[in-house]
């Protein structure tokens, strides 16, 4: 007998994360009521993304708890939460792990953990995702220096000796066609995924074995981070699409201080129980920054992953 079709709704379709999403599954306001009322009628499953960066981490709580209530409202059959991992939470709250972006989804991850499966719930899964690979193509793409008379790329973070876990974003999509294919395993489960825990010195060391360029790589502090204006003004708050009078947004600099400190710190690594999961879901993932840029034919050169970044056709978003 063949499945019936199912009708899946994607909410941040356009961002990073929604895109491989709707290439691996399909194609009004994602925070407006009536908006969503329309949108959830005949839907069988919901995947949701939100932008925490356009609204702030206290808007990101309130509509993703207000969207799963939705969903649920209108006899949803399984509900996706595309999520991060709370560094501040995971370190014991110390301060400089502090983390906006994260700790909003981190949020309402915790909250439908706590909803009830079966006869009186729906379904829901968490799909903790991480940073993108593709991000050396844009926010954290390589410089091109002269060394000692001869071209180098350097790739520049401060991140010292951290391995953070990285995500391909064709994977990412794959993972949560699994999730939606495979409900009675996915069912509860919260999949943190990436490719791999990857410190920077194997990215240059991988650049130059691909690509046979000479690359290094260059630590920094965060003060020579925030100077190089990546962000524009790093007392901009995050959240820009609510305004920047809101007491709860953090500026950029705290943001993204607690971002690089965990990455520095190693906080939210993936484990070899993580990684075990994901290759019995997907036995053919990309496995490693190497051969994450032989695939893609990595040159460090820059493109678009993020939408902000996109929407202000590569500049830094205002």
């Amino acid at each position: 007998m063949s499945t019936p079709k199912q009708t899946v709704l994607l909410i941040g379709g356009t961002g990073a994360q929604g895109v491989p999403i709707v290439k691996a599954l399909i194609p009004g306001d994602s925070y407006n009521e009536t908006s969503l009322h329309s949108a959830f009628e005949g839907i069988d499953i919901a995947f949701v993304n939100l932008n925490g960066f356009a609204i702030g981490e206290k808007a990101e709580i309130y509509w993703g708890i207000r969207i799963f209530e939705l969903a649920r409202e209108h006899r949803v059959q399984h509900f996706i939460w595309g999520s991060l991992a709370s560094s501040y939470k995971a370190s014991g709250y110390q301060a400089r792990f502090r983390t906006g972006h994260f700790d909003g989804k981190a949020k309402v991850a915790d909250w439908i953990s706590a909803q009830e499966i079966g006869e009186r719930g729906m379904r829901w899964s968490v799909l903790t995702s991480c940073m993108y690979l593709e991000t050396f193509a844009e926010m954290l793409a390589p410089a091109h220096e002269t060394i000692d008379g001869g071209e180098v790329v350097v790739f520049k973070a401060p991140v010292g000796g951290g391995t953070p876990p990285f995500i391909y974003l064709e994977d990412l999509g794959k993972y949560a066609r699994w999730m939606i294919e495979n409900p009675q395993r996915s069912s509860g489960l919260n999949l943190r995924i990436a490719t791999a825990n990857v410190g920077w010195e194997e990215v240059a060391r991988s650049f130059t074995e691909v690509t046979g360029k000479k690359a290094i790589f260059r630590d920094l502090s965060l003060d020579e981070y925030f100077a190089s204006g990546i962000f524009g003004p790093a007392d901009r708050k995050v959240g820009h699409s609510v305004g920047h009078d809101d007491d709860t947004l953090q500026t950029y600099r705290e943001n993204f201080s607690g971002f690089w400190n965990t990455w520095r710190e190693d906080v939210l690594k993936r484990t070899e129980k993580d990684f075990e999961l994901m290759d019995e879901i997907l036995p053919e993932r990309v496995s490693s920054v190497g051969e994450w840029m032989r695939l893609t034919g990595y040159n460090g050169e820059k493109s678009n992953v993020l939408k902000d970044y996109a929407d202000a056709g590569g500049k830094k978003p205002q």
